[in-house]
Protein backbone atom coordinates (compact mmCIF):
# COMPACT_ATOMS: atom_id res chain seq x y z
CA UNK A 1 0.00 0.00 0.00
CA UNK A 2 0.96 3.54 -0.43
CA UNK A 3 1.67 5.90 2.31
CA UNK A 4 1.56 9.47 1.91
CA UNK A 5 1.79 11.53 -0.98
CA UNK A 6 5.05 10.63 -2.66
CA UNK A 7 5.73 7.28 -3.72
CA UNK A 8 6.31 5.22 0.10
CA UNK A 9 4.61 1.92 0.08
CA UNK A 10 4.88 -0.84 2.77
CA UNK A 11 5.12 -4.53 1.85
CA UNK A 12 3.14 -7.09 3.42
CA UNK A 13 5.53 -7.05 6.80
CA UNK A 14 5.08 -3.87 6.97
CA UNK A 15 8.76 -2.90 5.09
CA UNK A 16 8.68 0.85 3.87
CA UNK A 17 10.36 1.27 0.11
CA UNK A 18 10.08 2.96 -2.95
CA UNK A 19 9.39 1.43 -6.37
CA UNK A 20 11.72 2.77 -8.70
CA UNK A 21 11.72 1.73 -12.81
CA UNK A 22 14.93 4.02 -14.06
CA UNK A 23 18.08 2.30 -14.28
CA UNK A 24 21.80 2.85 -14.60
CA UNK A 25 23.10 6.57 -15.63
CA UNK A 26 19.32 7.83 -16.17
CA UNK A 27 19.26 6.68 -12.18
CA UNK A 28 21.84 8.40 -10.77
CA UNK A 29 20.57 11.84 -13.25
CA UNK A 30 17.60 11.76 -11.57
CA UNK A 31 18.06 14.15 -8.60
CA UNK A 32 15.04 13.09 -6.74
CA UNK A 33 16.11 9.78 -7.04
CA UNK A 34 19.65 9.45 -7.00
CA UNK A 35 21.39 8.35 -3.66
CA UNK A 36 24.99 8.10 -5.44
CA UNK A 37 27.65 6.12 -3.10
CA UNK A 38 24.85 5.36 -0.93
CA UNK A 39 22.99 3.09 -3.65
CA UNK A 40 23.62 -0.64 -1.84
CA UNK A 41 25.22 -3.44 -3.33
CA UNK A 42 21.41 -5.03 -3.92
CA UNK A 43 20.25 -2.14 -5.39
CA UNK A 44 23.44 -1.29 -7.67
CA UNK A 45 23.34 -5.07 -9.07
CA UNK A 46 18.99 -4.94 -9.48
CA UNK A 47 19.59 -1.26 -11.05
CA UNK A 48 22.26 -1.63 -13.59
CA UNK A 49 24.77 0.30 -11.63
CA UNK A 50 27.88 -1.82 -10.86
CA UNK A 51 31.12 -0.30 -11.77
CA UNK A 52 29.01 3.65 -12.67
CA UNK A 53 30.20 4.14 -8.79
CA UNK A 54 33.37 3.50 -6.51
CA UNK A 55 33.10 0.40 -4.85
CA UNK A 56 32.60 1.47 -1.80
CA UNK A 57 28.89 1.92 -0.27
CA UNK A 58 28.81 4.70 2.11
CA UNK A 59 25.85 5.62 4.81
CA UNK A 60 24.10 8.44 4.83
CA UNK A 61 25.91 9.95 7.80
CA UNK A 62 29.14 9.83 5.90
CA UNK A 63 27.90 11.36 2.64
CA UNK A 64 26.54 14.53 5.17
CA UNK A 65 29.96 14.34 6.49
CA UNK A 66 31.97 14.39 2.76
CA UNK A 67 29.82 17.62 1.55
CA UNK A 68 29.59 19.38 4.67
CA UNK A 69 33.37 19.17 4.32
CA UNK A 70 32.74 20.57 0.70
CA UNK A 71 30.63 23.12 1.59
CA UNK A 72 33.17 24.53 4.93
CA UNK A 73 35.54 24.52 2.33
CA UNK A 74 34.05 26.78 -0.03
CA UNK A 75 35.75 30.55 0.63
CA UNK A 76 33.34 33.01 -0.49
CA UNK A 77 29.47 32.80 0.28
CA UNK A 78 28.55 32.61 -3.85
CA UNK A 79 31.08 29.62 -3.58
CA UNK A 80 29.09 27.72 -1.17
CA UNK A 81 26.17 28.49 -2.99
CA UNK A 82 27.11 27.39 -5.87
CA UNK A 83 28.33 24.46 -4.04
CA UNK A 84 24.83 23.64 -2.56
CA UNK A 85 22.85 24.44 -5.82
CA UNK A 86 25.13 21.83 -7.10
CA UNK A 87 24.24 19.30 -5.02
CA UNK A 88 20.73 20.30 -4.73
CA UNK A 89 20.85 19.41 -8.98
CA UNK A 90 22.41 16.26 -8.50
CA UNK A 91 21.11 14.75 -5.07
CA UNK A 92 17.92 16.38 -3.24
CA UNK A 93 17.61 13.95 -0.75
CA UNK A 94 21.09 14.73 0.23
CA UNK A 95 21.04 18.83 -0.37
CA UNK A 96 17.61 18.54 2.34
CA UNK A 97 18.70 16.92 4.51
CA UNK A 98 22.18 18.79 4.91
CA UNK A 99 20.28 21.85 5.22
CA UNK A 100 18.12 20.13 7.74
CA UNK A 101 21.10 19.84 10.05
CA UNK A 102 22.65 23.51 9.57
CA UNK A 103 19.22 25.42 9.11
CA UNK A 104 21.11 28.76 10.78
CA UNK A 105 23.94 28.82 8.81
CA UNK A 106 22.53 27.62 5.14
CA UNK A 107 19.88 29.44 5.11
CA UNK A 108 21.51 32.60 4.35
CA UNK A 109 23.09 30.95 1.57
CA UNK A 110 20.61 29.29 -0.27
CA UNK A 111 18.06 32.37 0.34
CA UNK A 112 18.71 36.19 1.52
CA UNK A 113 21.10 37.90 1.21
CA UNK A 114 23.41 35.39 -0.84
CA UNK A 115 20.87 35.05 -2.86
CA UNK A 116 20.89 38.44 -4.23
CA UNK A 117 24.57 37.72 -6.15
CA UNK A 118 23.57 35.13 -7.01
CA UNK A 119 20.80 36.40 -9.27
CA UNK A 120 23.15 39.41 -10.44
CA UNK A 121 25.88 36.59 -11.88
CA UNK A 122 23.16 34.34 -12.87
CA UNK A 123 24.28 34.66 -16.47
CA UNK A 124 27.85 34.45 -15.84
CA UNK A 125 27.51 31.25 -13.22
CA UNK A 126 24.35 29.39 -14.58
CA UNK A 127 25.25 25.64 -14.26
CA UNK A 128 22.10 23.41 -15.09
CA UNK A 129 18.54 24.11 -16.03
CA UNK A 130 16.17 24.06 -13.09
CA UNK A 131 12.22 25.34 -14.01
CA UNK A 132 10.48 26.85 -16.49
CA UNK A 133 11.12 30.19 -18.58
CA UNK A 134 8.26 31.59 -19.80
CA UNK A 135 8.84 34.36 -22.59
CA UNK A 136 6.21 36.01 -25.22
CA UNK A 137 6.63 33.04 -27.71
CA UNK A 138 6.07 30.41 -25.63
CA UNK A 139 3.43 31.50 -23.20
CA UNK A 140 0.73 29.79 -25.10
CA UNK A 141 2.66 26.03 -25.41
CA UNK A 142 3.22 26.12 -21.64
CA UNK A 143 1.06 22.50 -21.96
CA UNK A 144 4.30 21.15 -24.22
CA UNK A 145 6.32 22.93 -21.85
CA UNK A 146 4.83 20.84 -18.71
CA UNK A 147 5.00 17.50 -20.65
CA UNK A 148 8.66 17.67 -21.06
CA UNK A 149 9.37 19.21 -17.04
CA UNK A 150 10.34 16.45 -14.45
CA UNK A 151 7.59 16.86 -11.97
CA UNK A 152 4.18 15.46 -12.83
CA UNK A 153 2.05 16.66 -10.08
CA UNK A 154 2.75 20.01 -8.97
CA UNK A 155 1.40 21.50 -5.90
CA UNK A 156 3.11 25.29 -5.60
CA UNK A 157 4.49 27.47 -8.35
CA UNK A 158 6.65 30.05 -7.45
CA UNK A 159 6.99 32.74 -10.23
CA UNK A 160 8.51 36.19 -10.80
CA UNK A 161 9.13 38.74 -13.40
CA UNK A 162 12.53 40.02 -11.91
CA UNK A 163 11.32 43.63 -11.84
CA UNK A 164 11.95 43.87 -8.24
CA UNK A 165 14.53 41.60 -7.03
CA UNK A 166 15.04 41.86 -2.82
CA UNK A 167 16.73 45.59 -2.90
CA UNK A 168 18.87 45.13 -6.14
CA UNK A 169 15.70 45.73 -8.77
CA UNK A 170 15.53 44.29 -12.09
CA UNK A 171 17.89 41.49 -12.37
CA UNK A 172 16.13 40.11 -15.58
CA UNK A 173 16.52 36.27 -16.54
CA UNK A 174 18.71 35.96 -13.22
CA UNK A 175 15.76 36.61 -10.84
CA UNK A 176 15.25 32.94 -11.36
CA UNK A 177 17.55 32.33 -8.72
CA UNK A 178 14.24 33.54 -6.30
CA UNK A 179 11.83 31.03 -7.19
CA UNK A 180 14.21 28.53 -6.62
CA UNK A 181 15.34 29.69 -3.19
CA UNK A 182 12.20 29.87 -2.04
CA UNK A 183 11.02 26.55 -3.02
CA UNK A 184 13.91 25.37 -1.29
CA UNK A 185 12.36 26.73 1.98
CA UNK A 186 9.22 24.77 0.97
CA UNK A 187 10.53 21.84 1.18
CA UNK A 188 12.88 23.25 4.03
CA UNK A 189 10.23 24.29 5.90
CA UNK A 190 7.10 22.51 5.07
CA UNK A 191 8.17 19.51 3.75
CA UNK A 192 6.57 19.71 0.54
CA UNK A 193 8.68 17.06 -1.91
CA UNK A 194 10.92 19.39 -4.58
CA UNK A 195 9.32 16.81 -7.42
CA UNK A 196 5.77 18.85 -6.15
CA UNK A 197 7.41 22.30 -6.79
CA UNK A 198 7.98 24.43 -9.63
CA UNK A 199 10.09 27.96 -9.89
CA UNK A 200 9.25 29.79 -13.17
CA UNK A 201 10.88 32.87 -14.45
CA UNK A 202 8.74 34.69 -16.56
CA UNK A 203 11.00 36.64 -19.45
CA UNK A 204 9.48 39.90 -20.09
CA UNK A 205 12.75 41.75 -21.03
CA UNK A 206 14.90 43.69 -18.53
CA UNK A 207 15.58 47.58 -18.54
CA UNK A 208 19.01 46.76 -16.45
CA UNK A 209 21.26 48.00 -19.47
CA UNK A 210 24.23 46.39 -17.94
CA UNK A 211 22.39 43.43 -18.58
CA UNK A 212 21.49 44.34 -22.08
CA UNK A 213 24.80 45.26 -22.99
CA UNK A 214 26.44 42.26 -21.43
CA UNK A 215 26.93 39.61 -24.16
CA UNK A 216 26.78 36.61 -21.68
CA UNK A 217 23.04 37.71 -20.68
CA UNK A 218 20.78 34.72 -21.10
CA UNK A 219 17.43 36.12 -20.81
CA UNK A 220 15.67 37.77 -24.09
CA UNK A 221 17.47 41.01 -25.34
CA UNK A 222 14.68 43.65 -24.85
CA UNK A 223 13.08 46.30 -23.02
CA UNK A 224 10.68 45.33 -20.85
CA UNK A 225 6.86 44.89 -21.70
CA UNK A 226 4.69 47.16 -20.18
CA UNK A 227 0.95 48.40 -20.25
CA UNK A 228 -1.87 46.17 -21.78
CA UNK A 229 1.13 44.19 -23.54
CA UNK A 230 2.73 43.20 -20.13
CA UNK A 231 -1.03 42.50 -18.82
CA UNK A 232 -1.98 40.41 -21.79
CA UNK A 233 1.12 38.53 -21.60
CA UNK A 234 0.38 37.79 -17.33
CA UNK A 235 -3.44 36.64 -18.14
CA UNK A 236 -2.28 34.18 -20.99
CA UNK A 237 0.19 32.83 -18.04
CA UNK A 238 -2.18 32.71 -15.64
CA UNK A 239 -5.05 30.98 -17.67
CA UNK A 240 -2.13 28.41 -18.51
CA UNK A 241 -1.09 27.55 -14.97
CA UNK A 242 -4.81 27.28 -14.62
CA UNK A 243 -4.92 24.62 -16.89
CA UNK A 244 -1.72 22.70 -16.77
CA UNK A 245 -1.31 23.12 -12.96
CA UNK A 246 -5.25 22.78 -11.49
CA UNK A 247 -3.85 21.55 -8.24
CA UNK A 248 -1.12 24.56 -7.68
CA UNK A 249 -0.86 27.17 -5.44
CA UNK A 250 0.92 30.30 -6.97
CA UNK A 251 3.27 32.37 -4.97
CA UNK A 252 3.97 36.09 -6.75
CA UNK A 253 7.68 37.39 -6.12
CA UNK A 254 9.61 40.32 -6.26
CA UNK A 255 6.87 41.81 -8.64
CA UNK A 256 7.58 45.42 -8.97
CA UNK A 257 5.33 47.58 -6.08
CA UNK A 258 2.54 48.38 -8.86
CA UNK A 259 2.34 44.68 -10.54
CA UNK A 260 2.35 43.09 -7.53
CA UNK A 261 -0.93 44.90 -6.54
CA UNK A 262 -2.22 44.58 -9.83
CA UNK A 263 -1.44 40.68 -10.21
CA UNK A 264 -2.96 39.91 -7.31
CA UNK A 265 -5.94 41.73 -6.92
CA UNK A 266 -6.65 40.47 -10.83
CA UNK A 267 -5.81 36.95 -10.20
CA UNK A 268 -6.89 35.72 -6.50
CA UNK A 269 -10.32 34.85 -7.55
CA UNK A 270 -9.44 32.84 -10.42
CA UNK A 271 -7.34 30.70 -8.61
CA UNK A 272 -5.01 30.66 -5.47
CA UNK A 273 -2.31 33.07 -5.21
CA UNK A 274 -0.62 34.93 -3.07
CA UNK A 275 1.61 37.51 -3.31
CA UNK A 276 4.68 37.16 -0.42
CA UNK A 277 6.04 40.73 -0.34
CA UNK A 278 2.78 42.03 0.13
CA UNK A 279 1.28 39.68 2.55
CA UNK A 280 4.06 37.14 3.91
CA UNK A 281 5.89 40.24 4.66
CA UNK A 282 2.94 41.89 6.48
CA UNK A 283 2.31 38.36 7.97
CA UNK A 284 5.71 37.98 9.62
CA UNK A 285 5.59 41.86 10.46
CA UNK A 286 2.67 41.82 12.55
CA UNK A 287 4.09 38.48 14.41
CA UNK A 288 6.71 40.63 15.89
CA UNK A 289 4.89 43.35 16.88
CA UNK A 290 2.21 40.70 18.57
CA UNK A 291 5.36 39.58 20.28
CA UNK A 292 6.69 42.95 21.03
CA UNK A 293 3.50 44.24 22.77
CA UNK A 294 3.70 41.21 25.18
CA UNK A 295 6.73 42.74 26.09
CA UNK A 296 5.92 45.73 26.36
CA UNK A 297 2.51 44.63 28.36
CA UNK A 298 0.35 46.70 25.98
CA UNK A 299 -2.10 45.95 23.00
CA UNK A 300 -2.10 46.83 18.99
CA UNK A 301 -4.32 49.77 19.60
CA UNK A 302 -1.97 51.31 22.22
CA UNK A 303 0.85 51.99 19.28
CA UNK A 304 1.07 54.19 16.81
CA UNK A 305 2.86 52.93 13.45
CA UNK A 306 5.22 54.89 11.12
CA UNK A 307 5.94 52.18 8.31
CA UNK A 308 8.50 54.38 6.10
CA UNK A 309 8.65 52.70 2.88
CA UNK A 310 5.33 52.23 0.47
CA UNK A 311 6.40 49.47 -1.88
CA UNK A 312 4.25 46.00 -1.82
CA UNK A 313 6.45 45.27 1.49
CA UNK A 314 5.58 48.38 3.17
CA UNK A 315 1.54 48.75 2.13
CA UNK A 316 1.57 44.80 2.66
CA UNK A 317 2.97 45.70 6.25
CA UNK A 318 0.38 48.62 6.78
CA UNK A 319 -2.52 46.25 5.74
CA UNK A 320 -1.64 43.52 8.12
CA UNK A 321 -1.24 45.54 11.51
CA UNK A 322 -4.98 47.19 9.98
CA UNK A 323 -6.00 43.38 10.16
CA UNK A 324 -4.43 42.70 13.19
CA UNK A 325 -6.43 45.96 14.94
CA UNK A 326 -9.65 44.86 13.77
CA UNK A 327 -9.08 41.27 14.99
CA UNK A 328 -8.49 43.12 18.76
CA UNK A 329 -11.90 45.28 18.73
CA UNK A 330 -10.65 48.57 16.75
CA UNK A 331 -12.97 50.22 14.17
CA UNK A 332 -12.00 50.57 10.78
CA UNK A 333 -11.44 54.22 11.08
CA UNK A 334 -9.59 53.67 14.49
CA UNK A 335 -7.27 51.40 12.76
CA UNK A 336 -6.41 53.38 9.86
CA UNK A 337 -5.83 56.71 12.32
CA UNK A 338 -2.84 54.30 13.75
CA UNK A 339 -0.80 53.77 10.68
CA UNK A 340 1.07 56.33 8.96
CA UNK A 341 3.02 55.20 5.31
CA UNK A 342 5.94 57.58 3.93
CA UNK A 343 7.31 57.24 0.87
CA UNK A 344 10.19 58.93 -1.27
CA UNK A 345 7.89 62.07 -1.07
CA UNK A 346 6.91 61.98 2.85
CA UNK A 347 4.08 61.52 4.07
CA UNK A 348 1.34 60.10 1.84
CA UNK A 349 -1.13 63.04 2.30
CA UNK A 350 -5.02 62.10 0.45
CA UNK A 351 -4.54 65.40 -1.39
CA UNK A 352 -1.47 64.27 -3.77
CA UNK A 353 -1.75 64.18 -7.39
CA UNK A 354 -1.26 60.77 -8.71
CA UNK A 355 -1.35 59.00 -6.08
CA UNK A 356 -0.90 55.29 -6.69
CA UNK A 357 -4.07 53.55 -5.86
CA UNK A 358 -2.90 50.82 -3.09
CA UNK A 359 -1.50 53.70 -0.86
CA UNK A 360 -4.68 56.12 -0.83
CA UNK A 361 -6.39 53.89 2.19
CA UNK A 362 -3.54 55.40 3.98
CA UNK A 363 -3.64 58.62 2.77
CA UNK A 364 -4.07 61.20 5.55
CA UNK A 365 -5.59 64.43 5.23
CA UNK A 366 -3.26 67.42 4.94
CA UNK A 367 -5.13 69.10 7.89
CA UNK A 368 -3.24 66.49 10.05
CA UNK A 369 -0.04 68.78 9.93
CA UNK A 370 -1.48 71.83 10.96
CA UNK A 371 0.58 73.98 12.70
CA UNK A 372 3.50 71.56 12.57
CA UNK A 373 7.13 73.40 11.41
CA UNK A 374 8.30 71.76 8.08
CA UNK A 375 10.89 72.49 6.23
CA UNK A 376 8.27 72.40 2.81
CA UNK A 377 4.76 72.91 3.36
CA UNK A 378 3.68 70.74 1.31
CA UNK A 379 5.86 67.76 2.61
CA UNK A 380 6.61 66.08 5.78
CA UNK A 381 9.54 64.07 6.42
CA UNK A 382 10.30 60.97 8.90
CA UNK A 383 11.93 63.20 11.64
CA UNK A 384 9.04 65.89 10.96
CA UNK A 385 6.63 63.27 11.71
CA UNK A 386 8.44 61.77 15.11
CA UNK A 387 9.10 64.95 16.28
CA UNK A 388 4.96 65.93 16.18
CA UNK A 389 3.17 62.31 16.61
CA UNK A 390 3.49 59.87 19.32
CA UNK A 391 5.11 57.65 17.13
CA UNK A 392 6.07 54.39 19.23
CA UNK A 393 6.22 51.50 15.94
CA UNK A 394 8.84 52.67 13.58
CA UNK A 395 9.23 50.17 10.59
CA UNK A 396 11.29 50.07 7.56
CA UNK A 397 10.78 49.07 4.17
CA UNK A 398 12.58 51.76 2.54
CA UNK A 399 15.69 49.98 1.10
CA UNK A 400 17.41 52.99 2.14
CA UNK A 401 20.28 51.77 4.27
CA UNK A 402 20.89 54.27 7.27
CA UNK A 403 17.60 55.96 7.25
CA UNK A 404 16.65 55.94 11.07
CA UNK A 405 18.56 58.11 12.92
CA UNK A 406 19.55 58.26 16.90
CA UNK A 407 17.33 61.81 16.88
CA UNK A 408 14.65 59.60 15.46
CA UNK A 409 14.79 56.24 18.18
CA UNK A 410 15.36 58.88 20.92
CA UNK A 411 12.18 61.09 20.48
CA UNK A 412 10.11 57.82 20.31
CA UNK A 413 11.69 57.20 23.74
CA UNK A 414 9.78 60.52 25.00
CA UNK A 415 6.84 58.51 23.93
CA UNK A 416 7.38 55.00 24.72
CA UNK A 417 10.29 53.83 27.18
CA UNK A 418 10.34 50.47 24.61
CA UNK A 419 9.96 51.95 21.07
CA UNK A 420 9.52 49.43 18.50
CA UNK A 421 12.31 49.25 15.77
CA UNK A 422 12.12 47.29 12.75
CA UNK A 423 14.89 48.20 10.06
CA UNK A 424 13.56 45.36 7.66
CA UNK A 425 15.06 46.13 4.41
CA UNK A 426 16.99 43.33 2.33
CA UNK A 427 19.85 42.83 1.49
CA UNK A 428 22.09 43.92 4.90
CA UNK A 429 23.81 46.76 3.21
CA UNK A 430 19.99 48.14 2.31
CA UNK A 431 18.94 47.94 6.47
CA UNK A 432 17.96 51.46 7.68
CA UNK A 433 19.70 51.18 10.85
CA UNK A 434 22.42 48.46 12.16
CA UNK A 435 20.95 47.00 15.43
CA UNK A 436 23.55 47.55 17.19
CA UNK A 437 23.46 51.42 17.02
CA UNK A 438 19.59 51.46 17.88
CA UNK A 439 20.54 49.74 20.98
CA UNK A 440 23.20 52.00 21.89
CA UNK A 441 20.88 54.79 20.78
CA UNK A 442 18.25 53.77 23.20
CA UNK A 443 20.35 52.58 26.10
CA UNK A 444 19.39 48.64 25.22
CA UNK A 445 15.57 50.05 25.79
CA UNK A 446 14.23 49.74 22.34
CA UNK A 447 12.46 46.23 20.75
CA UNK A 448 14.72 45.82 17.58
CA UNK A 449 14.13 43.40 15.03
CA UNK A 450 15.42 42.84 11.08
CA UNK A 451 14.72 41.47 8.14
CA UNK A 452 18.58 40.59 7.53
CA UNK A 453 20.40 38.09 9.38
CA UNK A 454 22.76 39.77 11.96
CA UNK A 455 25.11 38.67 14.89
CA UNK A 456 24.52 38.94 18.87
CA UNK A 457 24.80 42.66 19.97
CA UNK A 458 26.29 42.58 23.45
CA UNK A 459 25.35 45.97 24.69
CA UNK A 460 26.00 46.86 28.51
CA UNK A 461 27.01 43.01 29.52
CA UNK A 462 23.82 42.00 28.14
CA UNK A 463 23.71 39.98 25.02
CA UNK A 464 20.56 40.90 22.56
CA UNK A 465 19.77 37.94 19.75
CA UNK A 466 18.48 39.70 17.06
CA UNK A 467 15.13 38.70 15.74
CA UNK A 468 14.99 37.89 11.92
CA UNK A 469 11.45 39.26 10.97
CA UNK A 470 11.76 36.98 8.11
CA UNK A 471 9.11 35.69 5.50
CA UNK A 472 9.92 31.88 5.38
CA UNK A 473 8.62 31.97 9.05
CA UNK A 474 5.23 32.70 7.09
CA UNK A 475 4.56 30.60 3.46
CA UNK A 476 5.90 27.80 4.00
CA UNK A 477 3.35 27.08 6.05
CA UNK A 478 0.36 29.05 4.49
CA UNK A 479 1.45 27.20 1.22
CA UNK A 480 1.11 24.29 3.09
CA UNK A 481 -2.25 24.49 4.54
CA UNK A 482 -3.69 25.70 1.27
CA UNK A 483 -2.13 22.83 -0.33
CA UNK A 484 -3.44 20.46 2.42
CA UNK A 485 -7.05 22.12 2.62
CA UNK A 486 -7.05 22.59 -1.32
CA UNK A 487 -7.86 26.28 -1.21
CA UNK A 488 -9.36 27.68 -3.98
CA UNK A 489 -8.37 31.07 -2.44
CA UNK A 490 -5.86 32.59 -0.23
CA UNK A 491 -7.26 35.27 1.92
CA UNK A 492 -6.25 37.63 4.55
CA UNK A 493 -7.74 35.81 7.47
CA UNK A 494 -5.21 32.99 6.66
CA UNK A 495 -2.13 35.25 6.75
CA UNK A 496 -3.75 37.03 9.99
CA UNK A 497 -4.23 33.46 11.44
CA UNK A 498 -0.34 32.81 10.59
CA UNK A 499 1.21 36.07 12.43
CA UNK A 500 -0.79 35.19 15.43
CA UNK A 501 0.34 31.53 15.29
CA UNK A 502 4.10 32.11 14.78
CA UNK A 503 4.01 34.76 17.63
CA UNK A 504 3.24 31.88 19.82
CA UNK A 505 6.42 30.26 18.84
CA UNK A 506 8.80 32.97 20.68
CA UNK A 507 9.75 31.32 23.83
CA UNK A 508 9.10 33.19 27.05
CA UNK A 509 12.96 33.07 27.25
CA UNK A 510 13.70 34.77 24.03
CA UNK A 511 10.57 37.43 25.30
CA UNK A 512 12.52 38.48 28.68
CA UNK A 513 16.11 39.63 26.19
CA UNK A 514 13.47 41.39 23.79
CA UNK A 515 13.73 38.69 20.99
CA UNK A 516 10.49 38.52 19.19
CA UNK A 517 11.17 36.20 17.06
CA UNK A 518 12.00 32.17 17.14
CA UNK A 519 15.46 30.70 15.73
CA UNK A 520 15.20 30.21 12.07
CA UNK A 521 16.63 26.61 12.99
CA UNK A 522 13.23 26.21 14.47
CA UNK A 523 11.71 26.44 10.84
CA UNK A 524 10.01 23.49 10.38
CA UNK A 525 8.24 23.29 13.88
CA UNK A 526 6.70 27.09 13.20
CA UNK A 527 5.71 26.20 9.57
CA UNK A 528 3.91 22.99 11.33
CA UNK A 529 2.45 25.39 13.88
CA UNK A 530 1.78 28.00 11.56
CA UNK A 531 -0.49 25.19 8.80
CA UNK A 532 -1.84 24.07 11.76
CA UNK A 533 -3.56 26.98 12.98
CA UNK A 534 -4.35 28.06 9.48
CA UNK A 535 -6.11 24.85 8.96
CA UNK A 536 -8.11 24.90 12.26
CA UNK A 537 -9.32 28.02 11.15
CA UNK A 538 -10.42 27.00 7.71
CA UNK A 539 -12.24 24.10 9.17
CA UNK A 540 -13.94 26.27 11.23
CA UNK A 541 -16.25 28.18 8.82
CA UNK A 542 -15.22 25.08 5.98
CA UNK A 543 -18.27 22.51 5.48
CA UNK A 544 -15.73 20.74 3.59
CA UNK A 545 -13.27 20.53 5.58
CA UNK A 546 -15.40 19.07 9.08
CA UNK A 547 -13.67 15.62 8.84
CA UNK A 548 -10.54 16.78 7.86
CA UNK A 549 -7.97 15.19 10.46
CA UNK A 550 -5.17 17.79 10.53
CA UNK A 551 -2.34 15.87 12.23
CA UNK A 552 -2.67 12.55 9.95
CA UNK A 553 -2.89 15.24 6.86
CA UNK A 554 -0.20 17.16 7.58
CA UNK A 555 1.90 14.01 8.48
CA UNK A 556 1.15 12.45 4.81
CA UNK A 557 1.75 15.55 3.21
CA UNK A 558 5.40 16.64 4.44
CA UNK A 559 8.24 14.68 3.14
CA UNK A 560 11.56 13.60 5.05
CA UNK A 561 14.63 13.66 3.28
CA UNK A 562 16.06 10.12 4.08
CA UNK A 563 16.62 7.30 1.34
CA UNK A 564 14.09 4.40 1.39
CA UNK A 565 15.27 1.04 0.16
CA UNK A 566 14.20 0.51 -4.17
CA UNK A 567 12.78 -2.00 -5.38
CA UNK A 568 12.99 -2.11 -9.58
CA UNK A 569 9.24 -1.80 -11.32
Amino acid sequence: MTIGKYLRWKDENGNEFRPVSLTGTELLNDRTLNKSTAFSYEEREAFNLTGLLPPKVQTFDDQLNRVYDGFRNASTDIEKYLFLRALQDRNETLFYALISRHVEEMTPIIYTPTVGKACQEFSHRYQKARGLYITQDNVENMGELARHFQGKDIKIIVVTDSQGILGLGDQGVGGMGIPIGKLSLYTLGAGIHPAHCLPIALDVGTDNQDLLDDPMYLGVPRKRMRGEEYKQFINTFVQQVKRHFPKAVLQWEDFSKSNAFDNLSAYEEELPSFNDDIQGTGSVVLAGILSAVKIKQETLADQTYVVYGAGAGGVGVADQIYAGLLKEGCSHTAAREKIFVLDSQGLVFDDRDGLDEYKKRYAKPRNIAEGWKTQESNKVTLSELINHHPVTVLLGTSGIGGAFKKEHVQKMMEYTPRPMVFPLSNPTANCEALPEDIYNWSDGQAIVATGSPFADVNYNGVNYRIGQGNNVFIFPGVGLAAIVAQSQKITMDMFTTASYALAECVSPQDLEVGCIYPRISELKAVSLKVATCVLQNLKETDPKLRDLEIEQALAQTMWEPVYLPYRRV
